[in-house]
């Protein structure tokens, strides 16, 4: 089995492929999505299609850059707390404070 950092390095760590989300309404609203665009092709012309479709491929690509963007600032806040974490105080200093 590979460690994180050789999955990351052979780029196998894609988080955003490994990743549903648990929300119960996350399955029912693509389903409504889906059927709402087939209720726009039936409705729109092939042109106007192709242009709604370009527009909704457009606006995926603004949210995965958004997405990217959370994601790495969270990632480092988290490891930035972590670091403050133990530069600040160490895991014997939490440890003591948690018997007062």
């Amino acid at each position: 089995m590979q460690s994180l950092l050789e999955s990351l390095y052979y780029g196998h760590l894609i988080p955003e492929e490994q990743l549903v989300p648990k929300d119960p309404m996350y399955r029912k609203k693509g389903r409504e999505l889906s059927e709402k665009i087939e209720n726009w092709k039936k409705k729109l012309s092939h042109d106007d299609f192709a242009e709604l479709e370009a527009l909704l491929d457009l606006q995926q690509q603004i949210q995965s850059m958004e997405i990217t963007a959370a994601f790495t600032y969270g990632f480092k806040l988290g490891a930035v707390m972590i670091i403050e974490i133990h530069l600040d105080h160490g895991v014997g200093h939490i440890a003591k404070q948690d018997d007062e």
